[in-house]
């Protein structure tokens, strides 16, 4: 990265513009468009209802303050006397230091809806015969930036004009942030082009409000602009353009402000490192972003979170928890974002042990009931077959979040609960708790995987009607299946016909899968063509429409599928399984014997003896469609069936099994895996490429339809 990063030192920052598609004659429209007043306030106010260079879009439209008091109001005696540590003082109409001073006091005691409530009476009763001063306007904009009051920003700010209050550059900045703190940065924009002068504040409000806002590209062109017109830039202005370059996902730009951070010397303050190894990562560059991170002088809290966040994000999940583990041995403290990471690492590695102890750590740092951990622990113990722990776990939650709840209802829809998932969904609802669009895709596949085929349309026709949320394809993919489980294939491809957009390809594949249940393999085959059309890159589907066609017969067509896979040189890779054994993975190929000992393969053969006394026949030509034909001859040899193997061999039998599956499990393996957890009374868990199986007492949790 140092090469890379001397090679852009003496590069104009101006490139900026070009690598991001900002051409320079953009920034001078820009800057025409956006002219910049020099005029003071002052000169240009001329009425007081006319509201000239320091206006807003709220303003011009001649908001103006509510002509008769609220029915009742409250007394002010009684609203500055709650509380005895504000005093007693009494409020004189013309004087300045009585109410004022009470707002300020409220604020000052977080009590920002009586202050705003304060200075509405105010505004009422005293029009504008009382002087506000300096201090209560900086009071005030606490009060609406707390509240995100945007009916308070109007009107303080309508007041402020009205009274023709003249602003110093500080309040200037101060009313600035108070519009781009509660979203208003069209008002925002304009305030700030037509300010008299600015500073370095002002450039980095205006920037970090439409970076927050998620317009990267004006905040790129701002950027240019202050940098031709002051030439300078601080720690926190490259922090928030390195969010921008993250938000573009454009590495190039990124590097640029790098270089210029190191010429500026701030590269080494502890915002600029995060801001970079989070560009970083998110650019695609992890190396890069290890390499800031190695460089660090002090590795805060904050700086290990966002490297194991960047390490998360690119699925080296191992890697992940290696740095968790550096991180732990290092000394620094660990907040409660720390352990949600890690909890959600866990879940993607299946590692029980490691999520123990990351909840056991959670409750010893004092974070036992941080929200957003909690809830991750909940989709943790529900995604791995302790779904009584998860409910458990949610009960004791003091605060809960929509996400609570969408994590638990789909864990109750993937263990083929659905009844209780029902009935959650429906104390939720009665808790006054708003659904989103994850909270009925959560309800909806918990009706589909158990079959309450009345219950998922009710809720799916209620979406749009009781609840204003616009179903989704996937929420359309969802009653595929519905239908798929019960035959109506008709039916669900009418649904996908008559859809009021586009079919997906999950749209799709429901209805691939339920042709493959039902063995109907000419509308199958119609499908699976779809797929196909949608992703001719994806390996996986040249295998299935290889199969659907040989399952069919057509055999032409097999050989022309088979001809482009080779053309291209893609090949299925072995299904891989791994299971987690005492906080170590191991991991099993399917038909590699070498690999696994003399042992696994003789107990699972005694295994495969035990279970044909419970009704276990192997299947033939039953594969599922994206396992090619390789595998069938060596079913025995599964990655699935050794790891169960090893799995059993190596644990209490007590002990839950938890796998991963790279690929769909096969028929064979389902059977073969449900009669083993029959034979051995243990709970074997599968996460594969498709869906969650929770095996126990010769039944899985999918129902057989995956």
């Amino acid at each position: 990265m140092d090469i890379a990063l001397s090679s852009y030192q003496n590069t104009s920052l101006v490139e900026v513009v070009k690598i991001a598609s900002l051409p320079s004659t953009d920034v001078k429209i820009i800057q025409q468009k956006h002219s910049i007043s020099k005029s003071s306030l002052l000169n240009t106010r001329k009425r007081r209802t006319n509201a000239s260079v320091f206006t807003c879009s709220s303003v011009e439209h001649e908001l103006h303050p509510k002509p008769k008091p609220k029915p009742n109001p409250k007394p002010i005696n009684e609203v500055v006397k709650r509380d005895g540590d504000l005093g007693e003082s009494r409020y004189t109409k013309g004087s300045s230091s009585g109410l004022c001073g009470q707002i300020e006091k409220l604020v000052l005691c977080k009590r920002y809806r009586d202050a705003l409530e304060l200075f509405e009476i105010l505004e009422i009763e005293c029009r504008y015969d009382v002087h506000v001063g300096k201090s209560t306007y900086d009071a005030l904009v606490d009060a609406c930036i707390s509240l995100k009051s945007i009916r308070g920003v109007k009107r303080v700010f309508s007041y402020m004009i009205n009274s023709e209050f003249e602003p110093d550059l500080y309040l200037r900045n101060r009313v600035l942030l108070m519009h781009v703190k509660c979203g208003m940065m069209i008002d925002a924009r304009k305030l700030f082009d037509e300010m008299p002068e600015r500073n370095l504040v002002s450039w980095n409000t205006i920037i970090a409000g439409l970076v927050d806002c998620g317009d990267y590209m004006d905040a790129f062109r701002l950027f240019l602009s202050m940098w031709e017109d002051q030439s300078e830039a601080s720690s926190r202005t490259f922090a928030t353009m390195m969010r921008a370059s993250a938000g573009l996902e454009t590495i190039f730009p990124g590097q640029q402000l790098h270089a210029c951070a190191v010429k500026m010397d701030v590269s080494q303050d502890i915002f600029v490192s995060c801001a970079l190894i989070d560009m970083y990562s998110k650019c695609g560059s992890i190396e890069d972003a290890q390499c800031v991170f190695d460089i660090m002088p002090e590795k805060t809290t904050v700086g290990w979170n966002t490297i194991i966040a960047g390490y998360a994000l690119h699925g080296y999940s191992e890697e992940a928890l290696d740095l968790y583990y550096e991180m732990q041995d290092s000394g620094v403290k660990m907040d409660h974002f720390t352990f949600s990471m890690i909890v959600r690492i866990c879940t993607r590695l299946a590692s029980l042990e490691h999520a123990k102890q990351a909840h056991a750590g959670l409750v010893r740092h004092g974070f036992g009931q941080d929200i957003v951990a909690n809830t991750a622990l909940v989709d943790f113990y529900s995604k791995w077959g302790r779904i009584d722990d998860a409910r458990n776990l949610f009960e004791k939650m003091t605060l809960k979040n929509v996400i609570s709840w969408n994590a638990l209802i789909a864990g109750y829809g993937n263990h083929g609960r659905g009844i209780e998932a029902l009935e959650l969904f429906n104390r939720m609802i009665s808790e006054r708790m708003t659904p989103n669009h994850v909270t009925f895709l959560a309800v909806l596949s918990a009706c589909s995987y158990s079959g309450l085929s009345d219950q998922g349309w009710e809720i799916f026709e209620s979406m749009g009607m009781d609840f204003k949320v616009k179903p989704r394809a996937m929420h359309y993919a969802c009653m595929i299946e519905l239908l798929g489980r019960e035959g109506l294939l008709d039916e669900a491809f009418a649904l996908i016909r008559d859809a009021p957009f586009k079919p997906t390809v999950n749209m799709w594949a429901a209805l691939l899968t339920a042709c493959r249940v039902h063995k109907n393999l000419e509308l199958g085959k119609f499908a699976a063509e779809k797929i196909y059309g949608m992703e001719p890159e994806k390996l996986s589907n040249y295998v299935v429409l290889l199969n659907i066609y040989n399952s069919c017969g057509k055999r032409e067509e097999a050989a022309s599928v088979f001809h482009t896979l080779k053309k291209k040189g893609l090949r299925m890779l072995p299904a891989c399984t791994w299971i987690d054994v005492k906080k170590q993975q191991h991991m099993f190929l399917s038909g590699d014997k070498s690999k696994s000992s003399v042992q696994i393969i003789r107990n699972l053969k005694k295994l495969m003896l035990e279970i044909a006394n419970h009704g276990y026949v192997p299947k033939k030509n039953s594969l599922l469609l994206d396992v090619d034909e390789r595998e069938e001859q060596m079913s025995l040899y599964h990655s699935e069936k050794l790891a169960v193997s090893y799995g059993l061999l190596n644990t209490t039998s007590s002990t839950p099994l938890h796998l991963v599956q790279s690929h769909r499990i096969c028929d064979d393996c389902h059977l073969a895996v449900k009669l083993i957890a029959k034979a051995t009374g243990r709970v074997i868990v599968v996460r594969d490429a498709s869906r969650f199986h929770r095996f126990e007492d010769g039944k899985c949790s999918c129902g057989d339809y995956w």
